[in-house]
């Protein structure tokens, strides 16, 4: 049998977020997750569950500015994500918060995600508000996640725009970005998304009588 080539094998590693991680990081049998991430007694060992995932070429290519004259070599708007599952089964507090901003702020991570079993304390809100300016944190309940949004038949697929994809919408329909509908940021699919205010989601519809059609809408 032919080996794979590099370009398949890359292609299977990467997420529909376009974030790398291995296809058996993603696809683990039940058998294997108690095996690795339970306690002897069956319940969840979430100080295991933590990984971190970089973005493909293709999604640092998207969402990098091109080049001016004062940025010849801009930085790409993704990096790479830290992933934890908070052990706290008690409120999450302001020291739990800070000790998961500060290890996503030195090891240079661009966005943390921290998934907790109970909900944060105003305080610990309050951290993620202040740090939000150069490190991007979301925190999500375990019981939020334990359906998958985008694969409901309901929901059609959505693709984030680029800063450069969103200025060729606005100009080829002539429209100023308040003239498009709207999403709100807390919207469960601009959350499974990461989308921040001002970005552009383009949604693809299916239709009986128009086939496939797209329409746009801003977060705010």
């Amino acid at each position: 049998m032919e080996e794979e080539s590099s370009a398949s094998v890359h292609a299977k590693e990467v997420t529909r977020l376009d974030y790398e991680l291995a296809e058996d990081e993603v696809k683990i049998s039940l058998d294997r997750f108690r095996l690795e991430y339970t306690n002897d007694d069956g319940s969840p060992n979430r100080s295991k569950m933590q990984f971190s995932a970089r973005p493909s070429e293709s999604m640092i290519k998207k969402f990098t500015p091109p080049p001016t004259p004062s940025n010849p070599d801009p930085a790409p708007e993704c990096g790479t994500i830290w992933v934890e599952f908070c052990p706290e089964k008690a409120s999450i507090g302001i020291n739990v918060m800070k000790k998961f901003v500060e290890h996503c702020g030195t090891n240079n991570f661009k966005a943390g995600i921290l998934v907790t079993a109970v909900a944060l304390s105003a305080q610990a809100r309050k951290v993620m508000t202040v740090t939000s300016q150069y490190t991007l944190i979301e925190c999500f309940l375990e019981e939020d996640l334990l359906v998958n949004i985008t694969h409901h038949e309901l929901v059609p697929k959505h693709v984030l725009l680029s800063r450069e994809e969103k200025t060729a919408l606005l100009k080829r329909y002539r429209l100023k970005e308040t003239q498009l509908p709207r999403i709100l940021s807390k919207d469960p699919i601009a959350r499974y998304l990461g989308l921040k205010k001002g970005q552009v989601v383009k949604i693809i519809r299916t239709s009986e009588t128009a086939g496939r059609y797209a329409s746009y809408r801003l977060c705010v």
